[in-house]
């Protein structure tokens, strides 16, 4: 049967009881272990009872058999604060942990003045004492800027341009610029007039794009570092460079004629390089053969000279011979490079001129035979007389000619 059973008697024991009786009346009762399950009003009760006597107000404890009895204790008025200050000063001590990041530092300020630059981790300072200001030291910031300035020609360009820059002393960048960015761009607009209002349009408009970038960011940085703005400048890109819209087109005209006449020189130095070499090589050429040339005609007179020399010696030996051979040698000389012809001056017979050198042909070949039918046929027509003379002055012309041979010779 059930523990709460109805007719049960004195043995109803709930799960709780441990085997005791529940009394008949009244809360107390010493029959029996009165463990009944756990009340809450009587929990919260008790919990009631504790805080107050830890606040000093102490309430009286219950009686037996349904009396009251004690009194009240003395109640302590700076409990409370006391414990609400506690506790005030633990959120205060726990609002005071920060973590920094690994791409940032923390600028501490303590009442408005550089305590210290923490590094990444965490870290804890005093709330409301100190103020924790966190810079980001690895992102690269941008700036862009587009202007319309005067160049030192008094013409009028258009400059666009970027600037990367970076955070490298924090404490700087939090206390001695209010705005640093634009503070930065301001810099930038007057290194940017400074710079172009000292370079001509032409050289900003073509090759200068690239001095322009470089001067402007040494001036820049130079700016920021008289501000002690803590910014390092990374780079400065000149993005483009153009002249005002009304006269677009007459200085794309102009810059097109810069272009062509560039174009013109270096073909013309293209040229200039390729003629050049041939006119060397044609100059060199002709030294080689004047030094060959001089050479040879010195070489010739020395051979000469010493032929002159080796023959005078001979000469002073014996003259008359060595006349004699030179007079012959010259005569050989003359007869042998001269057409001969012979001409009979006979008072009796006509003037008759002959070619010696067709006579002189050697027999057998084809000149010759061509030369021998040409001569019988003509021969063929003279008079005897005439031949007989011929044949007696070719013979008297060898025996002549065997004799200056001889005389030669010896």
């Amino acid at each position: 049967m059930a523990w709460n059973e109805p007719g049960g008697g004195g043995n109803q024991h709930d799960p709780w009881s441990g085997g005791g009786r529940r009394g008949g009346g009244g809360n107390g009762g010493g029959g029996g272990n009165n463990q009944g399950p756990p009340d809450l009003d009587e929990a919260l009760k008790k919990f009631q009872d504790k805080l107050n006597n830890m606040l000093g107000g102490g309430r009286g404890k219950r009686g037996g058999s349904g009396g009251t009895g004690g009194g009240s204790g003395k109640r302590n008025t700076f409990t409370l604060p006391a414990l609400l200050v506690i506790i005030a000063l633990a959120i205060w001590a726990a609002s005071g942990f920060y973590l920094v990041d690994q791409s940032e530092r923390g600028v501490v300020l303590r009442f408005g003045k550089l305590q210290n630059v923490v590094s990444p981790g965490l870290h804890w300072n005093p709330p409301f004492i100190d103020d924790v200001r966190m810079v980001n030291v690895t992102r690269v910031r941008s700036i862009e800027q587009s202007k319309s300035m005067l160049t030192q020609d008094e013409n009028i360009v258009e400059v666009d341009m970027s600037v990367q820059y970076r955070v490298t002393d924090p404490g700087e960048y939090v206390l001695n610029v209010r705005n640093p960015e634009l503070s930065i761009e301001n810099a930038l607009d007057s290194a940017l007039r400074h710079v172009v209002g000292g370079t001509e349009m032409q050289q900003i408009l073509t090759s200068g794009r690239e001095l322009l970038a470089d001067t402007v960011s040494t001036r820049l940085q130079s700016y920021l570092n008289t501000y002690g703005a803590g910014v390092t400048i990374q780079a400065v890109n000149v993005e483009s460079t153009s002249a005002p819209d009304a006269v677009q087109e007459a200085f794309d005209d102009v810059i097109k004629a810069r272009e062509d006449r560039q174009r013109s020189i270096n073909e013309a130095i293209g040229y200039a390089n390729a003629i050049i070499p041939v006119a060397q090589g044609e100059a060199q050429r002709m030294i080689e053969q004047s030094q060959g040339y001089r050479e040879s005609v010195v070489a010739e007179a020395q051979g000469n000279t010493n032929r002159f020399n080796s023959l005078l010696s001979e000469y002073k030996n014996s003259p008359q011979i060595m006349r004699d051979r030179m007079y012959i040698e010259a005569l050989s000389d003359v007869y042998g490079n001269t057409s001969k012809v012979l001409i009979d001056t006979g008072a009796n017979s006509p003037l008759m001129v002959l070619p010696l050198e067709q006579m002189g042909l050697r027999q057998g070949s084809p000149e010759a035979d061509d030369g021998n039918d040409g001569q019988s046929q003509s021969q063929a027509g003279m008079d005897p007389r005439i031949l007989e003379r011929l044949s007696n002055s070719s013979n008297s012309q060898q025996q002549s000619s065997s004799g200056i041979r001889r005389e030669g010779r010896q």
